[in-house]
């Protein structure tokens, strides 16, 4: 009797709408891409290494992972999964293993992008649920692809007859932030917490984040790559990583020759953010109060000669992050929305924005 009354239930439940629950997986192509600099001939890559040459092996690996990228789509599925195929998979005592090899969704909420959920497969290749039991009214998504790994192959999973399509890319102003750490994400601990992509939800920015952890040196054929970008403007963190030395050496060759592939283009410098450890480590400090005066004099002269070029200073004060640095470098989440809020209110007027 009771196996009757288990087979009857079941039956019940299953004919309810077996097509909800159960999962049909959308290839990432038929969705939008977005956050890309340049086209590159594979679609999660970065900067094409097979045609800007020179970069070392590691700036290679950083090219070609999905740093800023996201996917932007609608859909009224009660759930949706992501199940992504890696080629290769950054480890790092200062990221969680969701900003460096994750998933980040939000979805709009009259008017504003609002977290929905995050996740990364245990198992890397299997399906990981990233939101469950929503309503079945259409709604925009926005999915952070990771800060730091590279996809081969990514797919979306929804319900068997849900809808979901690709809708056109929801931000202006095509943005494109280079430099450090600082801009790639590092110790964010989603990937919709770097303060680009805070920016980009913040002021409505189609923010393309081309941050290279540690290598943001000023180098030429990094000019060369944004000398090829064509963009609305461009937000460079390029004191960060070299020093006053390589400052001083690279500087000039490297705003002249951006300014001459873009002379009506925003080249917005920022000051590089105080340090957690240069608090009380004094050779830091020194380090870095040198780097600052360095790209002030020599910036100081561009701004002066050029009407599109532009620096702005301390985007993140030393009072702010007494206790927002993650490592002593990085800033954590907070370090990262409070830069995100400074240098937002700074874009507002040199770009003319408005704040969302």
């Amino acid at each position: 009797m009771k196996a009757f009354l288990l087979l009857i239930l079941i039956t019940l439940f299953s004919s309810l709408s077996p097509s909800w629950s159960q999962t049909r997986f959308v290839d990432a192509s038929e969705l939008t891409l977005i956050g890309k600099a340049m086209p590159t001939k594979h679609p999660f890559h970065r900067v094409d290494t097979a045609v800007y040459k020179g970069l070392t092996a590691s700036e290679n690996q950083q090219a070609r992972s999905t740093a800023g990228m996201a996917l932007v789509f609608s859909t009224n599925s009660s759930f949706i999964d992501v199940r992504a195929r890696y080629i290769w998979e950054h480890r790092k005592d200062n990221m969680t293993g969701i900003a460096s090899s994750g998933f980040d969704l939000y979805i709009k909420d009259h008017g504003r992008w609002v977290y929905a959920g995050t996740g990364v497969a245990q198992d890397r290749n299997r399906a990981v649920r990233i939101v469950n039991n929503m309503d079945r009214t259409l709604k925009e998504c926005l999915l952070y692809l990771p800060i730091y790994s590279e996809l081969e192959r990514l797919e979306i999973g929804v319900g068997m007859e849900a809808v979901i399509q690709s809708i056109p890319n929801p931000f202006k102003v095509k943005t494109v932030f280079f430099g450090s750490s600082f801009t790639q994400g590092t110790a964010a601990s989603r990937p919709g917490m770097s303060y680009p992509m805070q920016l980009q939800r913040r002021l409505n920015l189609d923010v393309c984040n081309l941050g290279f952890a540690g290598n943001s040196r000023l180098q030429p054929y990094f000019a060369n790559v944004l000398a090829a970008v064509q963009a609305d403007a461009f937000v460079f963190d390029a004191f960060s990583n070299p020093t006053a030395a390589l400052i001083k050496e690279r500087l000039e060759p490297f705003v002249e020759k951006l300014v001459k592939a873009h002379p009506h283009t925003p080249l917005i410098f920022v000051e590089t953010i105080h340090r957690g450890k240069a608090n009380f480590d004094q050779k830091v400090r020194a380090d870095e109060a040198a780097k600052r005066a360095v790209a002030r004099r020599i910036m100081g002269a561009f701004v002066r000669r050029y009407t599109n070029v532009y620096l702005v200073t301390n985007p993140l004060p030393a009072a702010q992050t007494g206790d927002t640095s993650a490592d002593g470098v990085h800033p954590s989440d907070m370090g990262y929305q409070l830069w995100a809020q400074n240098l937002g209110e700074q874009l507002i007027k040199l770009l003319h924005l408005k704040k969302q």
